[in-house]
């Protein structure tokens, strides 16, 4: 999943693909690059990050989706967590929703999901994304999210959701420290037991944390890492920037893996 940020503060890519032509010519190329996926949102979720409204959300991503639907077939994901922007979305070609709050912020998702028959990404955070990262704690992070979310799958499946359309993604990075982050990715293999699962690790601070790198695009090479561990630990999805570099890696390793069995 190519992760395509048509916001001006994006924490990995500062704002590059804010503009419209360029968003577009960014998702094209991911989807030659290989891409299974392109995920696009129009308000960052970063730490400290304060929430924008629908409308801005609209006018940022659904020109962008209407054109590469226009262009290339790649299955598109709108990253939202208001069923208006999901609603409009998917009218202008997008075939998924991927809700950071698990369809919790807006209760109309949940009617949505259900009633358009769209798989769905449910991602584990606590709070929103301006407070996730303040007094973090959990008794043992790998079940308490694992239990988390499998409450949420519930709940989106009494509300009328498809069981086997629901993905859930434990949130790396949003509200969790460096070392919750390190054993989510070391025990992801654990979250099969909820559903299948995303791994959303690319470019994120911890990453920056064990390399030295401070800026996104310098992470590349400590990303792979993460990605290595989520193929390893059986994701269904990996949710990344760089497409080219993830796919080609993820062909060498897996011809290796293969090997070995």
């Amino acid at each position: 999943m190519g992760i395509l940020n048509i916001t001006p503060d994006s924490f990995s890519d500062g704002g590059v693909h804010y503009e419209r032509v360029r968003a577009v010519d960014a998702g094209l190329r991911m989807a030659e690059d290989g891409a299974a996926i392109l995920d696009i949102g129009g308000e960052s979720t970063r730490p400290g990050s304060e929430a924008v409204s629908a409308e801005v959300e609209l006018e940022r991503v659904i020109p962008v989706i209407e054109d590469l639907r226009k262009r290339t077939d790649v299955p598109i994901s709108i990253d939202t967590r208001k069923a208006r922007v999901a609603a409009a979305a998917l009218d202008a070609g997008a075939n998924l929703i991927n809700d950071v709050s698990a369809l919790r912020h807006d209760p109309q998702m949940r009617v949505l999901a259900a009633t358009k028959r769209v798989p769905v990404i449910l991602m584990h955070m606590r709070g929103e994304p301006r407070t996730m990262q303040q007094n973090i704690h959990y008794d043992e992070v790998v079940s308490d999210v694992a239990r988390e979310l499998a409450r949420w799958r519930d709940d989106a499946v009494a509300a009328g959701v498809e069981a086997s359309r629901i993905f859930v993604d434990p949130g790396i990075g949003f509200g969790k420290t460096y070392e919750h982050n390190l054993e989510l990715l070391a025990r992801c293999q654990e979250l099969v037991m909820v559903a299948p699962f995303v791994i959303g690790a690319s470019r994120k601070t911890f990453v920056g944390q064990l390399t030295g790198r401070a800026s996104g695009p310098d992470r590349v090479s400590g990303s792979l890492a993460a990605a290595a561990a989520a193929y390893r630990g059986g994701a269904a999805i990996v949710r990344v920037h760089d497409v080219r570099e993830t796919v080609d890696f993820l062909k060498v390793l897996h011809a290796i893996e293969e090997r070995r069995r």
